[in-house]
């Protein structure tokens, strides 16, 4: 009886043989620790999916708004945490309810048209992101001598064996492992000596650009804090991970820490720059700029901590940003999309995955090519898809068809609104500029 009630449930709420939430949850309560049991049952996605929002782009964001803008534009960035937390607390909430990623839960909401529009647009958009991660991998790679066409396709191997070969718990504890190297940006901001009266006023109180290109700075780094295919990465890992809405409890303590813990480190980052390339007046273009540019002003040390956090965040983020595409042309199609599949017969969701990475360790070894117009273009798409994204979460988490009892609640849809009406006109700003012809490529949104 027990058996013929299994195979009628639907797959999100059957926990996968090797795993599930209950499974890892009665294990942490045998060895006795008791409610701190629930929490480890369901770390991992938020921490992941916030952690890897601190990718090469977004550390070029930040480290541009600490260089070009000093401490004054700094207060955007504990701005766009909040919209991180509350996004991803509905992705997840969306995935934990429905059983369904992004694109998996739009098929079934609007029909396979809209699905296979929102594979395109994340594809398109990641597939530059993706490719910004290994020039991540490279640029560390070059503070210590080693050429792109050996550090990106080592890189890429290493990344696709494990994702391959690995199981989902392997997987998650050697990303949440590497995701930890990232604390080093804390480190480096407490050396760069800042002025922490003007870190916690400016931090707190909002100022308004003086110029045209403050305005592109606070665009680009509420688009780079809350990147489309995080939101799309959270929600597809929560259902592969067997987060059901009577967990949501504890998944949202690790969805509010990962958040938290991007936004200090987004912070850490820009007050390095500031406290440092700001005040000697230092320009930079990109991450592995800000890393070189350290070295004589805040000594040798914080330069390979800089580094080493780049190679980190790298790495990070050239596993997860390719697993939220690969997801979602799974999704897209209604093929399986598990960490746990068999790797012995041919997957589409491995498949994509290793494509993916072959394609941008590729384009990024090739010597001479223009990186930056590939990546540029994909900023330009997330920017454009950002609002879309958000829009599309808010109508679904609003959707009792969908959510059920899990539905947002009146004051939910109020905030979510009104989170959307700031995003946009974020991005309308941007869009203003890109217009005018002012936005400089290193400033565009991730």
């Amino acid at each position: 009886m027990a058996s013929k009630h299994r195979r009628k449930a639907p797959p999100h709420a059957v926990a996968h043989h090797k795993r599930g939430i209950a499974l890892q949850f009665a294990r942490f309560r045998a060895a006795g620790l008791s409610a701190l049991a629930a929490f480890l049952a369901v770390l991992g996605p938020g921490l992941l999916a916030g952690l890897s929002d601190d990718d090469p782009a977004g550390i070029t964001t930040y480290s541009v708004l600490g260089a070009d803008h000093g401490y004054r534009l700094l207060w955007i960035i504990p701005a766009s945490t909040v919209l991180l937390v509350q996004f991803h607390l509905m992705a997840v909430r969306i995935g934990a309810a429905s059983g369904q990623g992004f694109v998996g839960v739009i098929r079934s909401r609007w029909g396979h048209v809209w699905g296979y529009f929102a594979v395109i647009g994340l594809l398109f958009a990641n597939f530059g992101t993706i490719c910004a991660e290994y020039a991540g991998v490279s640029a560390a790679g070059s503070l210590v001598g080693i050429p792109s066409w050996v550090s990106a396709p080592i890189a890429g191997v290493l990344i696709s064996l494990l994702v391959v070969l690995g199981s989902f718990h392997r997987i998650e504890r050697i990303l949440l492992i590497v995701s930890s190297t990232l604390a080093l940006y804390i480190v480096d901001g407490i050396l760069a000596g800042p002025d922490w009266s003007a870190v916690w006023h400016n931090s707190l109180v909002p100022h308004m650009p003086v110029d045209n290109v403050g305005w592109i700075a606070i665009a680009a780094t509420l688009g780079t804090t809350l990147a489309p295919w995080g939101l799309a990465f959270i929600q597809s890992y929560a259902v592969d991970k067997k987060i059901t809405v009577d967990k949501l409890r504890w998944e949202r303590v690790d969805v509010v820490i990962g958040s938290l813990l991007t936004g200090v480190i987004g912070l850490a980052i820009a007050v390095a720059c500031a406290a440092t390339l700001n005040r000697a007046g230092v320009h930079i273009e990109d991450a592995g700029d800000a890393a070189a540019a350290l070295r004589p002003l805040a000594g040798q040390f914080a330069t390979v901590l800089f580094g080493a956090g780049l190679l980190g965040a790298s790495l990070l983020a050239a596993a997860i940003v390719p697993l939220a595409t690969a997801y979602s042309i799974a999704e897209g199609v209604g093929a399986p999309a598990s960490l746990d599949l068999d790797s012995r017969h041919f997957q589409l969701f491995y498949a994509a995955f290793v494509g993916l990475t072959v394609a941008a360790v590729s384009v990024v070894s090739l010597p001479g090519l223009p990186l930056i117009p590939l990546i540029y273009t994909s900023q330009v798409v997330n920017a454009v898809m950002l609002p879309l994204h958000v829009l599309a979460l808010h109508l679904l988490a609003s959707d009792a068809s969908i959510m059920g009892e899990a539905r947002s609640g009146p004051l939910s849809r109020i905030g979510g609104w009104v989170s959307i009406a700031l995003i946009v006109a974020c991005v309308g700003a941007l869009g203003y500029s890109w217009i005018g012809g002012h936005c400089p490529p290193t400033s565009t949104p991730a």
